[in-house]
C-alpha cells in the first residue's frame, strides 16, 4: 500500500485552520468559564470546555496518525473499533456460552477486516464481516450448546459488529480508492469525511442550544431539535461545499456529498442513542470526557462513512 504523505500543503493548511479554530473556542471557553451564572449554565459551560480539551486531543492524535503513514491510520482506526465494539458488548447481556463468539470476534475479525484494507483486498473486505463472520459467530455459538435467548444474543453480537467494525471501517477504506487525476491525495477524502460529520455534530449542537425548542425525537435524543437539525446540517453542508478544493468534487457535488453525510451522521447518531436509551445508558462509555465513549463520538461516522465511501467509489474510480 501506498504511504500517506499528511505533509502536502492542503493538508499543512487544514490542520493549520483546525489548530487556529480550537485556539479560538479555547479562547471563548475561557471567558465564558469565568463569567458567573446560574448552576444549570455553569454545568453547560464546563461540559463545553470539556469537549473543546477533547478536541484538542483528538486533533493531534489524527495529525499523528496521518503523519505516520497508511499503516498507522489503520491500526488507529482498528483500535476505535475495537474499542467501540468493547462499549457494544459491555452494554448487552452476554452468557459464559458467548465468550468464545466474543474472542474470535474481538482478536480475530476486528484485526481481519483492517488488516483486509491494508492488503488493498476490497473483494474481500466487502464480504467478510457480513457473510463470514456473520455466518461463523453464531455457529460457534451454537456449538456451546446454551439456547437460551440465544437469537437476541446472536442478533446483539452481529449488529455490534456491522455497525462499529464493519460500517466504521470504511472511512479508511477511503485510502483504498484510486480515483483519476487525485493520486497521492486520497487522505484528504478521509479528512474531508471526518470534517463534514464532526461539523455536523458540533454545529447542530449550538445550534440546539442557541434555538432549539421543537425536539425530534425526546424520547430517543432529547438534544435533537429541529432548528439544531437543519441550522447545524445547513452550516456543516456549506462548509463541505467550500471544501470542494480537498476532493476531486465539483463545489455542487461537494455540497450534495456533504448533504448527504450529514443526513447519515444525524440517522447514526439517532439510531445509536435509540439502542443506548433501550439499554438504559445515557452514554457507550467515559473514555472520552465530555463526549462519553468513543462509540458517542463515532456513531456519526459509522452510518456515513460506507455510504460515502460507496457513493465515491461508484461516481469516481473506474
Amino acid at each position: 500500500m501506498r504511504e500517506l504523505l499528511a505533509t502536502t500543503p492542503e493538508m499543512l493548511w487544514l490542520f493549520g485552520g483546525l489548530v487556529g479554530l480550537l485556539a479560538v473556542a479555547s479562547t471563548i471557553g475561557a471567558v465564558l468559564s469565568r463569567r458567573a451564572g446560574t448552576p444549570q449554565s455553569i454545568e453547560v459551560r464546563a461540559n463545553l470546555v470539556a469537549r473543546i480539551n477533547a478536541w484538542w486531543v483528538m486533533v493531534a492524535v489524527l495529525a499523528v496518525t496521518f503523519l505516520l503513514g497508511r499503516a498507522v491510520t489503520l491500526v488507529v482506526f482498528g483500535l476505535m473499533a475495537w474499542f467501540a465494539l468493547r462499549e457494544f458488548v459491555t452494554l448487552t447481556p452476554t452468557r459464559t456460552a458467548d465468550r468464545l463468539p466474543l474472542s474470535v470476534a474481538f482478536f480475530v475479525v476486528v484485526p481481519a477486516q483492517f488488516l483486509l484494507i491494508g492488503l488493498d483486498q476490497y473483494g474481500t473486505f466487502s464480504i467478510f464481516v457480513p457473510v463470514y463472520a456473520f455466518l461463523l459467530l453464531p455457529a460457534i455459538a451454537a456449538l456451546r450448546g446454551d439456547v437460551d435467548d440465544f437469537l437476541p444474543r446472536t442478533a446483539k453480537l452481529q449488529w455490534g459488529l456491522m455497525i462499529t467494525v464493519y460500517c466504521l471501517s470504511h472511512a479508511p477504506a477511503l485510502l483504498l480508492l484510486q480515483v483519476p487525476g487525485f493520486e497521492g491525495r486520497d487522505a484528504l477524502l478521509l479528512f474531508y469525511l471526518l470534517l463534514v460529520v464532526q461539523m455536523s455534530d458540533v454545529m447542530q449542537y449550538v445550534c440546539g442550544k442557541l434555538w432549539g425548542k421543537t425536539k425530534i425525537a425526546p424520547l430517543v435524543s432529547p438534544s435533537k431539535t429541529v432548528a439544531g437539525f437543519v441550522g447545524g446540517g445547513l452550516a456543516a453542508t456549506a462548509i463541505g461545499a467550500a471544501m470542494w478544493w480537498i476532493t476531486p468534487f465539483s463545489p455542487a457535488v461537494s455540497a450534495a456529498m456533504s448533504a448527504v453525510i450529514v443526513m447519515m451522521g444525524f440517522l447514526g447518531g439517532l439510531t445509536l442513542s435509540a439502542v443506548k436509551r433501550s439499554l438504559g445508558a445515557k452514554d457507550w462509555g467515559v473514555m472520552i470526557e465530555g463526549h462519553g465513549g468513543v462509540l458517542d463520538r463515532l456513531d456519526s461516522v459509522c452510518f456515513a462513512a460506507p455510504v460515502f465511501f460507496h457513493l465515491t467509489r461508484y461516481f469516481y474510480t473506474p
